[in-house]
């Protein structure tokens, strides 16, 4: 152990960061320090966890029930041919802990619900939703919300994107502020229907990585209050201002949603279905 409490290999591996004034040691501990859940090891968790565990998050924990499906490889960075069939949390966590023997990483291969989200989330400091289905989305909303976690929000349609940050518990909106209702079943095209251009997700998921070590530094200009969207095919990059609505059911002023719900019955919709989540 060196005398500024990294050893000499974590001095080698974070050498870059180390240098950096807005990192440095201080910050670096940091990092090391922290957990974040991701929700979703497909093509927005998996560059979201890889670059998080390049950095150096302490405990990562990685929620996913599916299996890996040659689809999948077009994108979902984090699996690769010999993993076909393999649960999605076993091979993330295999990647990751190649990628960084200082991380830890916990597996969920569960079904996340209104009856157990609020014991996944609690652990954690900074929770990341790469989610694709709207119930699962509306619940870390909720959850996020009751528990005052962060919530890093990302979310793509074949070739766009969009990143936020919500920190609803500190007044500044929430998800249902956004989209204050889910679409009507089948209105929303599946990935299948769709379709997804590959590095798409590669782009939005480093930048919900970005915004999540940023927040863990407290350095920059979060993406509280703010939403990022990406027009790939013209390359273009417009920022929107996003506000508490004072008639949110869930963070407005007078309140009716005050605990979990059952969130496939609000949204018409398996959570278990992919969907692509519209972009604004």
């Amino acid at each position: 152990m060196t005398s500024n409490g990294f050893t000499p290999q974590q001095v080698q591996r974070y050498a870059r960061h180390l240098i950096l004034p807005e990192v440095g040691g201080a910050g670096q501990r940091k990092l090391l320090n922290t957990s974040v859940l991701l929700l979703g090891a497909g093509g927005l968790g998996s560059p979201a966890a890889m670059y998080l565990a390049a950095a150096g998050i302490g405990r990562i924990g990685i929620l996913d029930f599916d299996v890996v499906d040659a689809s999948n490889l077009q994108r979902q960075i984090l699996h690769g041919t010999g993993d076909l069939g393999r649960a999605k949390v076993e091979s993330a966590a295999e990647t990751l802990r190649s990628m960084n023997p200082d991380v830890e990483v916990i597996e969920h291969r569960i079904h996340i619900n209104s009856e157990n989200a609020l014991d996944v989330f609690r652990p954690y400091d900074v929770i990341v939703d790469g989610t694709d289905n709207f119930p699962t989305r509306y619940l870390a909303n909720d959850a996020s919300f009751f528990l005052e976690k962060p919530l890093v929000s990302g979310a793509i349609y074949r070739f766009e994107g969009q990143v936020t940050v919500f920190e609803a518990a500190n007044g500044t909106g929430c998800y249902r502020c956004l989209f204050p209702n889910p679409p009507p079943q089948g209105a929303v095209p599946s990935c299948a229907e769709a379709g997804v251009f590959g590095v798409l997700p590669g782009i939005l998921g480093s930048m919900m990585a970005f915004e999540t070590i940023k927040h863990v530094l407290g350095v920059g200009q979060s993406l509280v209050g703010k939403l990022l969207v990406f027009e790939g095919i013209d390359m273009d990059f417009r920022k929107l201002n996003l506000r508490r609505d004072a008639a949110c059911p869930l963070c407005g002023d007078d309140p009716t949603v005050t605990g979990l719900i059952d969130y496939e019955q609000f949204c018409g919709m398996p959570a278990s279905e992919e969907s692509v989540v519209p972009v604004s």
